[in-house]
């Protein structure tokens, strides 16, 4: 969440600044501004609401100059108002953008209100600026007053600072939320992604827990946290700018489901060799590590914890080794019993979810065999920090719900689960058919992504409601999880997802003609169970959808308001391709309901706070 861009250069930055928050929009944020050293004055233009907002602003009153700072602030301490928006300044002579959270701001803004400072602000990141300004006043130069600063903040963030007393200089540090810095010709910049800088360059640094960064136009400086000087590895990104457009889809989540058996498709490549895992999938170290696992705990949080509930079925049902799953803000606050040769996994899209990343670290220590990482960033702090990090090759996901992040996630864990199954003696022709399910798995997909238009129209039906209840059973009970969280967080039509069995321990006493009911309905061993569930809907007068395997003997023809049947592969890989039709319905629900598809209220793509 908030986003991060500035930049010290020998020629405008205003355009470069705009630019690179215009591609951090996904992360989420309710306000936006940019402060400009502009002669003899800090210039900051700042404005409630999107971006556009803050353009229009620019057209009205411009800026140029060549260092400035840029953010885009979701609202923590303070209402998303102008006047909480960032940067924030201290008497024109300071100037900071903040992301994150510093959890001692109130005595740190105690101790500036004794000395005289002003807050203008409801925000915890003024505190930081008046810090600065109070130890440069104290004779300290701009860099020994940031770093002073900077030392005594708690909590997780990520900053830059620029001053009037050395206007070529940029400051900036990062602790728990992420930011990198781009090496530029006569200029160097500082961002929260390398996509909002890869229009000007594809060599970074990626900051390292601690560090602080001073850049002008033509150096580059790295200070660890006890402030040595220190050299980071550069590393050059290749990433097209065309991946981050829309490409004539209507929305970003729209492309990132059509790019789903492409995204797979990379994920799995040299992966699968023959109806096997390939030798190139894990080095031998990382082989010796997986002989040894006896337990698994499994922690993510979202849409990637839903990944690890259909992993803990694939793992204990294939390779019986015991899996617990557990959402990451709840882990890692507690203290877990771990057993002897326990392997600790962990999944997140960005690499740099607080909680996730707070679990690794407590993992660290708590006395597992190895710890492992699923992830879709290289170079992101989960990937720096666990002992084998997986990559899932799904390409940017700008949308901020999750779409071929599950999908990829979903084949990598597939990819170990068969490892293990390897690793464990499974029979050899139980695996090649897994193996083949998965190979087959993009051409599956790509077939859902016709059922496109009987989706719009089911879309027309479930828009008119305000609740939806989504049923599944055994290792498609997360799916539905998954598809109820997809249609709440774009549509904002609340919506449960519940094992089938359970209806009748409560929630069947919310079913009447107004509820829409949406079952996943494979062919699988549990399939009649299923269908003796939706019986209880229909006995209610609840209204029926049913997604359902065409190879399956099913008996819903006539008992269910609208199915939808499909090619479902098999057993093993059809959560993952009944999740597609899922991801299909929510969008064309919200998009019926005039939401804000890629950027719905209140939610951000990163989530780098707790």
């Amino acid at each position: 969440m908030c986003g991060i861009v500035a930049v010290s250069a020998t020629r405008n930055v205003v355009d470069i600044i705009i630019h690179g928050l215009q591609t951090l929009e996904y992360r989420g944020y309710d306000s936006a501004g940019i402060a400009i050293i502009c002669g003899d004055e800090i210039a900051i233009r700042k404005q409630a609401g999107k971006l556009s907002k803050l353009k229009q602003e620019l057209l009205a009153n411009p800026v140029t100059g060549n260092v400035g700072i840029g953010h885009t602030r979701w609202a923590t301490h303070g209402e998303p108002t102008s006047a909480n928006a960032h940067p924030h300044d201290s008497n024109n002579a300071i100037a900071v953008v903040h992301n994150g959270i510093i959890e001692n701001y109130r005595p740190l803004r105690e101790k500036l209100i004794a000395a005289g400072y002003e807050f203008k602000s409801e925000t915890d990141t003024e505190t930081l600026v008046h810090l600065v300004h109070h130890y440069q006043a104290q004779g300290n130069s701009f860099s020994a007053a940031s770093h002073r600063a900077i030392g005594e903040l708690e909590g997780a963030y990520a900053v830059a600072i620029t001053c009037m007393s050395d206007p070529d200089r940029i400051i900036a540090a990062r602790k728990g939320s992420p930011l990198v810095v781009g090496l530029g010709e006569g200029e160097n910049y500082v961002a929260s992604d390398v996509q909002a800088l890869i229009n000007e360059t594809n060599q970074f640094y990626y900051l390292e827990e601690g560090d602080v960064v001073e850049i002008t136009q033509t150096s580059c400086d790295i200070y660890d946290q006890d402030g040595n000087a220190v050299e980071r590895e550069l590393k050059t990104v290749n990433l097209s700018s065309d991946a981050l457009t829309k490409d004539g889809y209507a929305h970003y989540m729209l492309k990132e489901i059509h790019e789903q058996p492409t995204a797979v498709a990379n994920t799995i490549a040299d992966r699968l060799y023959n109806d096997k895992i390939s030798k190139y999938f894990i080095d031998k170290d990382t082989a010796a590590i997986l002989e040894q696992v006896e337990n698994i705990h499994i922690i993510a949080c979202g849409t990637s914890y839903h990944a690890g509930l259909v992993a803990r079925y694939w793992l204990e049902a294939i390779t019986e080794i015991p899996t617990q799953v557990e959402i990451a803000s709840e882990y890692r606050y507690r203290k877990p019993v771990v057993p002897k040769n326990t392997l600790f996994l962990t999944i997140s899209q960005s690499g740099e979810t607080a909680d996730s990343l707070a679990a690794l670290r407590y993992a660290k220590g708590a006395g597992y065999l190895s710890t492992f990482a699923v992830c879709n960033v290289a170079n992101s702090s989960l990937d720096r920090e666990t002992d084998v990090c997986f990559l899932t090759h799904a390409g940017p996901e700008i949308g901020v719900a999750s779409t071929k992040a599950l999908t990829t996630q979903l084949s990598v864990l597939a990819l170990i689960t068969l490892k293990l199954a390897e690793l464990k003696n499974v029979d050899e022709k139980i695996r090649k058919n897994l193996a083949k399910q998965l190979r087959t798995l993009p051409g599956i997909i790509n077939q859902s992504l016709l059922l496109n238009d009987q989706i719009k129209v089911i879309a027309k039906r479930i828009v008119k409601r305000d609740n939806a209840l989504f049923l599944g059973r055994g290792v498609h009970y997360p799916i539905a999880l998954e598809g109820a969280l997809k249609l709440k967080e774009i549509s904002y039509i609340h919506a449960e997802g519940y094992p089938a069995g359970e209806l009748k321990h409560g929630p069947l006493a919310l079913v009447d003609e107004k509820m829409p009911v949406i079952a996943v309905c494979p062919n699988d061993a549990l399939l009649e169970k299923l269908e003796s569930n939706i019986e209880e809907v229909r006995a209610r007068g609840g209204e029926l959808y049913a997604f359902v395997d065409h190879k399956s003997q099913h008996g819903l023809k006539d008992r269910v308001d609208h199915l939808i049947e499909m090619e479902a592969s098999g057993t093993f890989t059809s959560p993952i391709v009944f999740n597609v039709p899922l991801q299909l319905l929510s969008y064309h629900v919200a998009v019926l309901r005039g939401t804000d598809v890629d950027q719905p209220r209140n939610l951000a793509k990163s989530v780098t706070v707790e």
